[in-house]
């Protein structure tokens, strides 16, 4: 008895299936779309009586193909709101032929609102299911827990709901104010690399999602950095742009240390090779800038296993840890 009792139990396994096609064939961005909701936040209008606040969402919706996201306000939990918030979403990126929503804990968490939307989507009223119907949208439901299933929620769109909903607290903006915040996370977001642009080993350039929205990266409007700055001497603008900071700091710490939890230091794992391109972690970076670069020398230990290694850089050669670096291309 003792003996059984200390073998552990095997979880039931198979071969992970082929990713599904509309993550891996070419498509223009956001043909095949995942969707994914935020917890709510309070905004308030300007010429609202004092103490009186609306209670909004924000919809996440992310590309299946080229990991592009884009960021839409909900005004309510009602089919209604709904439909407009797709209807926007459609007119700025156009018309997807599927669009998938994980049935996981994201829409069936602790907040009893966002159990109403999950119930909303996956047993979708008739006005719903006909306007689907009608403009040729398929609506698709992931199993849960089953990731690899679907895959839309990598960890850097995760985390960033995360942040977004600690930094932002119970801080009462105005619509404008807020629309002024999720569109730079966007940026943010839609800024993240996702494999070199080229094989060149001088070429420090990166493919983004923002290629496939715009054709080039999305760059960004250089601002002093406020995070060192006491609040009671920022103007309203200022603390705005304070968040988005702190956003940035918490969330590309958060997003590398993640791209690295690959079973580290606990399995063999093959030496980077040179050439590589690598993610670099910079912790003193400005917002939406990446520190890249490809590895030129690798510096084993008496093991044989790499751990550091040179790498060029736009600014010179740096050594660093293995630990330090991520490797491109990403392997969600």
């Amino acid at each position: 008895m003792r003996s059984l009792l200390q073998n552990k139990p095997i979880v039931a396994n198979q071969l992970m299936g082929s990713l599904p096609r509309e993550r891996v064939n070419p498509s223009f961005p956001f043909l095949h779309t995942g969707i994914d909701y935020c917890e709510p936040f309070f905004i308030r209008y300007k010429h609202s009586r004092k103490g009186t606040y609306q209670k909004i969402y924000v919809a996440i919706f992310v590309c299946l193909a080229s990991k592009a996201v884009h960021l839409e306000i909900v005004s309510d939990l009602t089919t209604d709101a709904f439909l407009a918030t797709l209807k926007r979403f459609v007119a700025r990126r156009g018309k997807c032929a599927t669009i998938s929503s994980d049935n996981a804990k994201n829409f069936v968490g602790a907040n009893r609102e966002l159990k109403r939307l999950h119930n909303l989507l996956k047993f979708p009223e008739e006005k719903l299911s006909s306007y689907l119907s009608s403009v040729g949208i398929s609506w698709n439901f992931m199993p849960p827990r089953a990731p690899n299933f679907g895959g839309l929620w990598e960890a850097g769109v995760k985390s960033f709901k995360f942040y977004l909903k600690r930094a932002v607290g119970n801080l009462k903006m105005t619509l404008e104010e807020f629309l002024t915040i999720i569109t730079q996370i966007e940026r943010i977001l839609n800024s993240r690399p996702i494999t070199p642009l080229s094989e060149d080993t001088d070429d420090l350039e990166v493919l983004t999602p923002g290629h496939f929205l715009i054709g080039r990266p999305i760059t960004s409007i250089s601002e002093p950095n406020l995070l060192d700055k006491t609040e009671n001497t920022l103007s309203r603008w200022q603390k705005l742009t304070k968040i988005v900071q702190h956003i940035w700091t918490k969330w590309s710490r958060d997003y590398l240390n993640n791209l690295q939890q690959r079973n580290k230091w606990q399995f063999h794992k093959d030496n980077v090779k040179l050439n590589t391109m690598v993610l670099i972690k910079d912790d003193n970076l400005p917002v939406n800038k990446w520190s890249l670069g490809r590895i030129t020398k690798l510096v084993p230990g008496t093991d044989g296993k790499v751990r550091v290694v040179e790498i060029k850089t736009n600014k010179g050669n740096i050594k660093r840890s293995i630990g330090k670096v991520c490797v491109l291309p990403l392997d969600n």
